[in-house]
């Protein structure tokens, strides 16, 4: 009986001790805290955001856009993007409606056709405009969509991190994903994606972090797909939340012709 004692005492010590164990319930809710703070700052935010996309050779294409976010009620987001360059792409508008727990809305006007186009849920993992980031990677992925689980802490550019291993319930175009999230601000500093072999095919960098409004936020990040030597570089200007954007800015009658005052 004494030895079933001390067995017991220590299985208890040990539970109690191990910091996996100690944040293994804890994993879901920093990546909550993760995307909170990386895809929801303030009521709404308005930003211009310049995408450069690089080749393994040097070769370089552009992307500048508007970008309009407002938060709705449990958890439920807008998005709105109108890109001014390069010619090719002027005037396309492109929308999502986020809902926790479901497949988003997203729509898309491409004016040389002069069509609204619905993008299916499952093309939420497809290039966003040619560049090495996705529609999800743009707008945020739910939660509740991968299992997650805390492996340790780590720092990057001498900042603590949780890093934190999520694995996709449902397949999608890659296996598992590392994430280190600040400790501070919970804002992620970087990820890396693996594919189905198991090999690391894509990494995620926040390069630059400001303070604006009182409120910490990532204005220029780098996701580089490591196989074949492709980026895009995005930087971030103008950033300002709060600044009271009206719900009717979200329809499709402002895909076909967005208000000037917020695409400016």
């Amino acid at each position: 009986m004494k030895t079933y004692l001390r067995l017991l005492v220590f299985v208890l010590l040990t539970v109690a001790v191990s910091p996996t164990l100690l944040h293994a319930e804890d994993a879901t809710d920093i990546v909550r805290k993760s995307q909170e703070a990386f895809f929801s700052q303030g009521k709404d935010m308005q930003a211009r955001v310049k995408m450069k996309l690089l080749s393994k050779s040097g070769q370089q294409r552009l992307r500048e856009l508007t970008m309009l976010r407002k938060n709705g009620s449990n958890g439920e987001q807008k998005y709105f993007m109108y890109f001014h360059n390069p010619g090719d792409v002027r005037g396309t508008s492109f929308m999502v409606y986020k809902y926790p727990g479901k497949d988003d809305d997203r729509w898309i006007f491409i004016p040389a056709i002069n069509l609204v186009n619905r993008i299916a849920a499952k093309d939420s993992r497809s290039s966003f405009v040619g560049s090495d980031f996705t529609y999800e990677d743009v707008s945020g992925r739910d939660v509740e969509d991968d299992t997650h689980k805390y492996l340790r802490e780590e720092s990057i550019q001498g900042k603590p991190c949780y890093v934190v291993e999520s694995i996709p319930k449902n397949p999608t175009e890659y296996t598992k994903k590392l994430s280190w999230v600040d400790k501070a601000t919970y804002l992620p500093l970087k990820d890396e994606y693996y594919d189905v072999q198991g090999s690391l095919y894509k990494v995620f960098t926040a390069d630059k972090i400001e303070i604006i409004g009182g409120l910490p936020a990532v204005t220029g990040r780098t996701m580089s797909n490591v196989k074949n030597g492709h980026k895009t570089e995005v930087v971030f200007e103008n950033t300002a939340f709060n600044v009271g954007i009206a719900d009717d800015v979200f329809s499709e009658r402002y895909l076909r012709k967005p208000s000037e005052k917020w695409i400016k």
